[in-house]
């Protein structure tokens, strides 16, 4: 007997006054179909006529059985039946009822909290909010507090996103269940605290990282969700032009020197770096990686952990890692003069590292890599490029439509209404699909500047970013706009978005 493939399984829950979840759970069993005088389910073991009676007795019909795998049934049960499957105003409703105010104000009893984040309505409610953020593929849960509300807010494709929020009286017990599953003290509210929380959601183990910070109404708390199986580790896919690919593969394949990726905080550069570690690791090579935090394990790689309380700084990892006779080397970013200098010194005696800096653009990282403090003739020596990225939103293919738009926008691309006539601009209408925002997951744009002989005499002579991206673009740098303004025109994204991550030049 084929077990039944999941898709045939059914999409609504077939509701039976006399089976309970844990019922369905225990007998390893998921109703697929009710009609005249029969029930039809899906069974890990269809030979379990003891069930098979006791289903007949309960409802009164005639048990049909397939088979079907365990994981299945388990994972179809809770999506029909479990917590995951009420409406997230329901639970909103029944923790509301349930749980009574306490206020925010004084200092609550630690064994108070406790009591209040075990209430069954509370974890239902926080599994819901999390379950959810994770299906709609949400980056960041924020939990935020405020004078009359407290807000739940999902970061979707880089934007946040109001949701069901709770009601304000359950502030206090939502964050300290949360901070209990983050093994975090919920007795101190006055200090910002840091966590993490491996869970299993749909046969998917996901890491949460958390984060609590007082503000003037209460505690504010991020859950950052690491999914692995939205990394990808396919350089290819990542949306690199053709020539910037093809140099940046160069690159990265050098005996020796530094490669620099830049942007703001959730500009993807973590994601670059880690996909080009997965290209170049390989059994003759030896990477090491210091990072804070840890945010996917890599296969392969020797990936430490930054804990500055205890002195384990970029700066002195760094130092220990070079004794470790590695090949490449990541550090998670150069935040400070010392970190810096030890990297470019790591770069001159044999070893290929990357890292990361917050700059707006590639030329911008020289200068400030400068500024820190950096010898000039030390830098110009060891950088072999940098790349610059932002991450913009794909137009949802499945309200996909051409549109014309405003002229105040060609504007701002540099691009007159005559080239606009030549071009077919597209954006999403709305769907259920995309959430009706018109767009679904992101892709990166890109501008790479590689440090070849001119620019290196700029770094000598300790030239201004500008005068450096002066030199880049008369040798043909594509800058992070044109590369958006070419994604525009082949359907991917639209003028806003790349105007919306792209600064005015």
């Amino acid at each position: 007997m084929t077990p039944i493939p999941f898709s045939e399984y059914p999409k609504q829950p077939i509701v039976l006054d006399n089976l309970s979840a844990d019922m369905m759970k225990a007998s390893l069993f998921v109703p697929l179909e009710m009609g005249e005088g029969f029930l039809r389910v899906a069974m890990a073991d269809p030979e379990d006529f003891y069930t098979i009676d006791a289903l007949e007795l309960a409802t009164g019909l005639e048990v049909q059985a397939a088979l079907g795998k365990e994981g299945d049934i388990l994972e179809a049960v809770e999506r029909l039946y479990g917590a995951g499957s009420q409406s997230l105003e329901t639970i909103i409703e029944e923790a509301g009822k349930d749980i009574y105010e306490i206020t925010s104000e004084g200092v609550e009893d630690a064994d108070h909290l406790r009591d209040l984040a075990s209430e069954a309505p509370i974890i239902r409610l926080v599994n819901r909010l999390i379950f959810n953020a994770v299906e709609l593929k949400a980056s960041d849960i924020h939990f935020e507090p405020f004078e009359k509300e407290f807000k739940a807010r999902y970061r979707i494709d880089g934007v946040l996103h109001d949701v069901e929020s709770p009601p304000r009286r359950l502030q206090a017990a939502i964050i300290s269940r949360v901070k209990i599953m983050a093994k975090l003290d919920i007795a101190e509210r006055r200090l910002p605290q840091d966590g993490r929380i491996k869970l299993k959601i749909a046969d998917k183990e996901i890491d949460f990282r958390v984060s609590t910070i007082p503000t003037l109404f209460g505690e504010s708390l991020v859950m950052r969700i690491l999914d692995r199986d939205t990394l990808i580790l396919d350089l290819e896919k990542l949306g690199f032009p053709e020539e910037i690919f093809e140099d940046y593969n160069r690159l990265v394949t050098q005996p020796y020197g530094m490669v620099l990726v830049t942007g703001p905080t959730g500009s993807g550069k973590t994601s670059t770096l880690y996909t080009t570690l997965a290209k170049i690791n390989s059994p003759e090579n030896k990477i090491i990686t210091l990072e804070e935090p840890v945010e996917y394990q890599l296969s392969g790689v020797n990936q430490i952990q930054v804990q500055p309380k205890i002195g384990m700084t970029f700066a002195s990892g760094l130092r220990s890692i070079v004794r470790q006779d590695p090949d490449i080397i990541l550090v998670g970013e150069i935040r400070d003069r010392e970190t810096a200098e030890i990297a470019i010194q790591s770069a001159l005696t044999g070893h290929l590292l990357f890292s990361t800096l917050h700059t707006n653009d590639a030329a911008g990282a020289i200068t400030r890599l400068l500024d820190m403090g950096v010898e000039n003739f030390l830098l110009s020596s060891t950088l072999l490029g940098v790349l610059a990225q932002r991450l913009v939103r794909v137009i949802c293919p499945f309200c996909k439509e051409p549109t014309s738009p405003e002229e105040k926008l060609l504007k701002s691309m540099q691009v007159t209404p005559e080239e606009a006539r030549e071009i077919r601009f597209f954006a999403g209408r709305g769907c259920e699909e995309c959430r009706y925002t018109g767009f679904k997951g992101r892709t990166a744009i890109f501008e790479y500047l590689p440090v070849d002989d001119d620019i290196r005499r700029e770094i000598t002579n300790k030239s201004s970013t500008e005068r450096i991206k002066d030199v880049a673009l008369g040798k043909g740098l594509i800058t992070l706009r044109q590369d958006g303004w070419r994604k525009v025109r082949k359907g991917i994204t639209t003028i806003p978005e790349v105007l919306r991550v792209t600064l005015e030049k």
